[in-house]
């Protein structure tokens, strides 16, 4: 439990703060949207630290998956742009492979 949670709290942090730093440059938002984007990516960081497993490279690659669904959640529900079959096929394939790298047997 506490690894989905740690995991879906980093999604959001890692989106929202690429998202300031897209509206700063994108869309002519001001300078001081930079300062909360800066502080959503160190939470971002902080919270993939507290993911159970012994090894970094394997809770980013297993975050990948999550990232890409909370990336289309993000691109509906703030951009008001509805995924297509081919976001929620392709988001269910990376989920797939985030289970399999998550939980796969290990010797």
């Amino acid at each position: 439990m506490k690894t989905a949670v740690a995991y879906t709290g980093a999604a959001i942090a890692e989106i929202a703060g690429c998202f300031a730093f897209w509206g700063w440059l994108r869309l002519g938002k001001p300078a001081w949207w930079l300062f909360p984007g800066l502080l959503a990516l160190i939470l971002f960081a902080y919270l993939l630290t507290l993911v159970e497993t012994n090894a970094a490279g394997r809770a980013y690659a297993t975050y990948g998956g999550i990232y890409i669904v909370a990336s289309l959640a993000w691109l509906w529900m703030v951009e008001s742009i509805r995924p297509d079959r081919w976001d929620v096929a392709g988001a269910c394939l990376c989920l797939i492979g985030a289970a399999i790298i998550l939980w796969g047997p290990r010797g």
